[in-house]
């Protein structure tokens, strides 16, 4: 699972097809041993009637076969069910955490690098360090963010300094990006050594988890939350993308409101000072009038035709981009389009009405779990599950982020955050 999370930010081969297969197995094994159980958890049931509508719309699909290859990412939801399991122990906790904030700052320095020295410095030519778009690795540099920002503003006591071996494996994962850097702009083995960094990677997640030495320490969450703070920061301004901004300003101004109201200000000083310097990558996206903002309007009215044509099993999963073009308004910029670049919209129009309620079912359930955890002071980690979940919907209002495998993984995995405090306290209990 830290495996999982550390790979999760930079390569979904490395967190679905390995971790999570391998994380099964494992859960399976332990489940027929006897060392573990399936519990019940607040989420069953919209997950399970989200999924069985999904599986019912691609039946009906005009093309089953199309939508049925598109539904399978719902085997994705078993990552929550194993989240909340690894996740349960408090010191299994912490180390799944900071692998995350691991993988976090290697994509978003990754970020960093492609745009200043790579040549990923235009509107058509953004960003996506080590993921296939850009907009995916903007909403994981948003999700890495607010997470890191929870963590040190819930932090209890003094902040620890940083440790000699904390500092070692910083200077590593910098040389080692640096030379994948290097050895892309000249073209030379650049897919090895990518993929090189993101088995090193998955390896430095497993061992934070199973390590009894010196590395992990107590200073080594803090640490990377106080350099993946300013990194992801200036990963998501220079990423161009708004949705990630918005989700960035909703997630950190929840926790200021949530720590202290005061600090609200300090957040709207970060704003005024980025609009008072104009940077080039965020003059030319203050605007609703270009191209991309007027196309989703219009792709957001086709999907709106599409729900009133077929307004209970939708369209079928997967097939917005073949019957976009029967729906498409004359005044739409772009011809084709994979999906609508909202969240609810896209869900009711491939799945139907019924699978949006299920699907906010499921969303309000687990905020509302949040919530109930952070008023119970149950700490950081149900502070960032709150705070992360609402960058999510926010940034979901213009784009479909809940269709990225790799942003759906992250998500589930921060959603079982509650119910592992939930199953902690309550293990705890009985053993008194």
């Amino acid at each position: 699972m830290a495996a999982i999370a550390a790979t999760c930010p930079v390569s979904i081969f490395a967190a679905q097809s390995i971790g999570l297969s391998l994380a099964v197995l494992v859960f399976l094994v332990r489940l027929a041993r006897g060392r573990t159980r399936l519990e019940r958890s607040p989420l069953d049931g919209p997950i399970l009637a989200f999924s069985v509508w999904t599986l019912l719309s691609a039946a009906f699909s005009p093309d089953p076969l199309t939508s049925h290859d598109s539904a399978k990412k719902l085997v994705l939801f078993a990552l929550f069910y194993l989240s909340v399991e690894a996740l349960t122990p408090e010191r299994d906790r912490e180390r799944i955490l900071d692998a995350a904030l691991l993988g976090g700052l290697a994509l978003a320095a990754g970020v960093l690098l492609e745009y200043y020295f790579l040549g990923f410095d235009t509107l058509l030519n953004r960003p996506h360090s080590f993921l296939g778009h850009y907009m995916t690795a903007s909403g994981l540099v948003m999700a890495v963010l607010v997470i890191a920002a929870a963590r040190l503003a819930f932090h209890r006591g003094r902040l620890p300094r940083p440790s000699p071996p904390d500092l070692r494996a910083l200077a590593v994962l910098v040389a080692a990006l640096c030379a994948m850097t290097a050895l892309q702009s000249l073209d030379l083995f650049a897919v090895e050594a990518e993929r090189l960094f993101v088995a090193g990677l998955a390896a430095a997640g497993a061992w934070m988890a199973l390590s009894r030495g010196p590395w992990p320490g107590a200073a080594t969450g803090t640490t990377l939350a106080l350099i993946v703070v300013p990194v992801a920061s200036w990963a998501v301004v220079i990423s161009r993308t708004r949705n990630a901004w918005l989700g960035t300003l909703v997630g950190l101004g929840l926790i200021a409101i949530l720590r202290a109201p005061k600090l609200l200000w300090g957040l709207a000083a970060a704003v005024a000072v980025v609009l008072a310097v104009r940077p080039a990558p965020v003059v030319g996206r203050l605007t609703v009038v270009d191209p991309s903002s007027v196309d989703r309007y219009y792709m957001w009215q086709a999907g709106i035709d599409m729900i009133r044509d077929k307004p209970v099993f939708g369209q079928g999963p997967g097939r917005i981009l073949a019957v976009y073009p029967e729906y498409r308004w004359p005044q739409a910029p772009n011809a084709l389009q994979p999906h609508l670049h909202d969240n609810a919209l896209q869900i009711a129009a491939e799945r139907g009405l019924p699978c949006l309620a299920w699907w906010l079912w499921f969303v309000a359930a687990a905020m509302g779990d949040a919530w109930r955890e952070v008023r119970r002071g149950a700490g950081w980690p149900a502070v960032a599950a709150l705070a992360f979940l609402a960058a999510f919907m926010a940034a979901g209002l213009f784009e479909y982020n809940f269709g990225d495998s790799e942003i759906l993984m992250f998500t589930l995995l921060v959603a079982a955050l509650p119910y592992a405090l939930r199953r902690q306290r309550a293990r705890a209990a009985a053993a008194a």
